[in-house]
C-alpha cells in the first residue's frame, strides 16, 4: 500500500492581529490554531487508522469512520476557503466583473449583503452561509450549509463562504452572531470571491 499523504493546517495570508478591530488576534488565533486545527487533526487520526486496519484486515464500523472522515474534512476544506475570503481592512472593492453578476442575480449590492447575512443569521444551530456559482444555471445561489455538510450541491463552487458556528465568533461577540456578521463582511476579500467566480464560468466553456 503506498505511504498515506495527510491533510495540512494551512498558513494564513495575513497575522492574526490583522482583523482589528472586526475579529482580535485571540479569536483569529483560537479558531485556527484549534477549531480548525482539530478537524485537521482528526481527519489525519481517521485516514490512519483506516490505513492499519486495511493493512491488518480486522472488523471495523466503516460507516462511522466513513461519517467522521467526511465530517472533518468537510470543516478543513470549510475553514481553509473560510480564511482566503478574508483580508485587512481598506481591502479592494468588489470588481466590475463581480458587481455585475451579483446585480444580475441580487438586483443591487445591498439587496445581496442583506440577503446573505439574513441567511446566515438565520441558520439554525452552527454551520455557514455561503455564496455558490451554479453552472447548470450559470446563477449566484446563496445557500446554509448545515454543520459540514457540503454534499449538498457537489457541482457548486463555493465562492464566499462564512463560518457561523459559535466558535467563531464567541469571544468576541458573545452571542450576537448578528454583530458578528456585520464585522466580518467589512473584511470580506472580494478580490478572492471575483476569481473564484471567474475559475468556475471558465470550466463550463
Amino acid at each position: 500500500m503506498s505511504t498515506q499523504k495527510f491533510f495540512q493546517l494551512p498558513e494564513l495570508s495575513f497575522r492574526y492581529h490583522d482583523m482589528w478591530p472586526f475579529l482580535t488576534e485571540q479569536q483569529v488565533r483560537i479558531h485556527h490554531l484549534q477549531h480548525h486545527k482539530s478537524y485537521v487533526d482528526n481527519a489525519n487520526q481517521i485516514l490512519q487508522q483506516l490505513q492499519e486496519i486495511r493493512k491488518k484486515q480486522t472488523k471495523a464500523n466503516y460507516q462511522c469512520l466513513s461519517q467522521l472522515l467526511a465530517f472533518n474534512v468537510s470543516g478543513h476544506i470549510l475553514h481553509s476557503l473560510f480564511w482566503e475570503n478574508l483580508e485587512p481592512k481598506d481591502h479592494q472593492p468588489i470588481s466590475d466583473f463581480l458587481n455585475k453578476e451579483i446585480k444580475k442575480n441580487f438586483i443591487s449590492q445591498e439587496k445581496f449583503k442583506t440577503e446573505f447575512l439574513s441567511l446566515a443569521q438565520g441558520l439554525q444551530g452552527s454551520g455557514w452561509a455561503a455564496l455558490t456559482y451554479s453552472p447548470e444555471t450559470d446563477s449566484l445561489i446563496l445557500i446554509q450549509i448545515e454543520k459540514h455538510n457540503v454534499n449538498l450541491l457537489p457541482e457548486h463552487s463555493i465562492l464566499l463562504v462564512i463560518d457561523v458556528w459559535e466558535h467563531a465568533y464567541y469571544l468576541d461577540y458573545n452571542q450576537n452572531r448578528s454583530y458578528y456578521l456585520n464585522a466580518i463582511w467589512e473584511i470580506i476579500n472580494w478580490k478572492v470571491v471575483s476569481e473564484r467566480l471567474k475559475k468556475a464560468k471558465q470550466k463550463i466553456k
